[in-house]
């Protein structure tokens, strides 16, 4: 039997796909390599890889572990309902979303991106929603994502103020992410889907049975194992895609030395690219290193694997408090959201809204930067921080 055209003709594609690959993949370590040695990059590769695990993805799980505690006691004990009831007033207006959607901002806030699917899903909370407003939802959960672990991890490096001026940035890209997601799905869906169905909201139930101290214990106990669960699915992006950027980020620990294999040597690609940029970084967030750009590129990623690299920062002490507060807003909105929202709108069954959701974010992303960084200079002016 012969191959069928269309089999003949994937097959031909993966033949290309796999040249292609192979020449990137080469092309960049090859060079890499070749200006480091083969066996300093390896030697780099492998000792960065094991000081981000040890030094960096531990202390994060730790503030993952407690911090999912702590989100888990607030939505057990009705704080989280408290605040949805303070907050829902300022929905419409703000993000053109009903006052349940505060809902889905809180519970993201304290656990991550993809807890807002199963809200999303839930009839008793989705009822409220036009269509176009409960797909915006992937855009307006995402800018609060993993942000008590954020902001937790940059309070305890004592950053707190600038931590909470960051996430007023967040908040300013959530607003932009989530109406210009709806500007550009609005018009592609049925007429039809424009119109909720309403109800209560009191239908949405969080609380366990029980009593008091055994409410108190499972709602420790079961937020730490969410915390652990958390902790490891950052691991491969901690290692991964932060080892990838300090490859690119720093040179040599000594220049009159050269390479010798150690964590965080690298040839400093990002650091040239970004003095290039330099005029528009510092206008806009007020970065005076051009190594800083590396945070918000891993933040795209994963905002797990950005918080490590921040460390680091503070040991060649190129931050301030207007860096911190840049980091916590951008890396609160983006919060990896590249390796996310295809899987949520495939779930919610719009996954051809993809590319629009990316737009929207990203420029969320960008304005929570620019927000974070204005506000902390005012903030400063006035003595508050």
């Amino acid at each position: 039997m012969g191959i069928k055209p269309n089999h003949s003709k994937y097959l031909r594609s993966h033949r290309y796909e796999g040249l292609i690959f192979l020449i990137v993949f080469f092309g960049i370590f090859g060079s890499v390599g070749h200006q480091m040695g083969v066996a300093n990059m390896l030697n780099t590769i492998m000792n960065t890889a094991w000081s981000l695990l040890m030094n960096t993805v531990f202390y994060i799980m730790g503030v993952t572990v407690l911090s999912g505690a702590l989100g888990k006691l607030m939505i057990e004990f009705g704080v989280v309902r408290l605040l949805e009831k303070v907050l829902s007033p300022f929905m419409r207006p703000i993000f053109n979303l009903p006052g349940v959607a505060s809902l889905a901002s809180l519970m993201t806030f304290f656990s991550d991106n993809p807890a807002v699917l199963s809200l999303s899903n839930d009839y008793n909370f989705n009822k409220y929603f036009r269509k176009y407003e409960l797909l915006s939802l992937t855009n307006f959960g995402t800018a609060f994502g993993m942000g008590l672990i954020v902001m937790t991890f940059m309070t305890g490096l004592g950053y707190f103020a600038p931590a909470l001026t960051g996430l007023l940035g967040a908040a300013a890209g959530a607003v932009v992410a989530t109406r210009l997601m709806q500007y550009f799905i609005k018009d592609h869906l049925p007429k039809e889907e424009q119109e909720p169905e309403g109800g209560q909201s009191e239908n949405i139930r969080f609380q366990s049975h029980g009593s008091l101290f055994l409410r108190l214990l499972n709602a420790v106990l079961d937020g730490g194992k969410q915390g652990v669960s958390l902790g490891l699915a950052i691991i491969p992006g901690v290692l991964v895609l932060s080892t990838f950027i300090m490859l690119f980020t720093y040179g040599p620990k000594d220049v009159h030395l050269g390479y010798k294999g150690l964590a965080y040597e690298g040839v400093p690609v990002l650091p040239k690219i970004g003095s290039y940029f330099q005029w528009l970084f510092r206008p806009l967030f007020g970065f005076n290193s051009p190594e800083l750009i590396a945070f918000p590129i891993t933040s795209l990623g994963a905002v797990g694997a950005a918080l490590s690299l921040v460390k680091d920062f503070m040991a060649k002490n190129i931050i301030t408090g207007n860096e911190i507060a840049v980091f916590t807003g951008m890396g609160m909105c983006w919060s990896g959201f590249l390796s996310t929202h295809a899987a949520m709108l495939d779930a919610l069954g719009y996954r051809q809204f993809t590319s629009k959701s990316i737009i929207a974010q990203t420029s969320g992303g960008i304005i929570a930067g620019i927000v974070a960084h204005y506000a902390y200079l005012m903030f400063s002016s006035l003595g508050c921080v």
